[in-house]
C-alpha cells in the first residue's frame, strides 16, 4: 500500500498531511542571502529568532506571521518559486517527483532521524538575536548535508 505522499499531489493534501511533510531540518528558518546578479542563494548559520536552535522547532507556529511578518507559509501554492530551499527538502524533493530521504521521519517513524543523520541545524546555528545584520555575510556556511 503506497503512502499517502505518493498517492496524493502535494495540492491535494491534507493540512495536517502537508505539515507532516515537514523534516523539522530547520533550514528554511535560517537567513539566506541572495547574490542580485546572479541569483544565488547564500544559507547563513543565523536562524530566525523564533527556531529552537535544538530541535530545529519554531517555538511559536500559530502566531509565527505576526511576530515574523516576514515568516513565509509554504503552500502548494508556492512551492514552485521557492528555490531556496535545501535539497533535502521533503516539500522540494515531492514537489520535483523524487521520493523521500530514507532518514525522513515518516519513513523511520522516529522525529530524531533527521537530526542523528546530520540533516538539521540542530546545535550548529545562532538566533538572529544575537548577530547584526551587518555581520550576516560574515555567518554564510555551505551546509554538507
Amino acid at each position: 500500500m503506497k503512502s499517502f505522499w505518493e498517492e496524493k499531489s502535494l495540492a491535494d493534501m491534507t493540512d495536517s498531511e502537508w505539515e507532516s511533510l515537514c523534516d523539522g531540518c530547520g533550514k528554511c528558518c535560517l537567513h539566506k542571502l541572495e547574490n542580485e546578479e546572479t541569483g544565488d542563494i547564500f544559507y547563513t548559520d543565523i536562524a530566525c529568532q523564533l527556531l529552537n536552535t535544538t530541535t530545529c522547532r519554531c517555538s511559536d507556529y500559530s502566531h509565527r506571521k505576526q511576530r515574523v511578518p516576514d515568516c513565509l507559509s509554504l503552500t502548494p501554492a508556492n512551492i514552485s518559486e521557492t528555490h531556496w530551499l535545501p535539497s533535502s527538502c521533503a516539500y522540494r524533493l515531492l514537489h520535483e517527483g523524487k521520493p523521500l530521504k530514507s532518514w525522513h521521519p515518516l519513513l523511520s517513524s522516529d522525529a530524531d532521524t533527521v537530526h542523528r543523520a546530520g540533516i538539521s541545524v540542530s546545535g550548529r546555528v545562532l538566533s538572529e538575536t544575537y548577530v547584526h545584520p551587518d555581520e550576516f555575510e560574515d555567518r554564510i556556511v555551505k551546509w554538507v548535508k
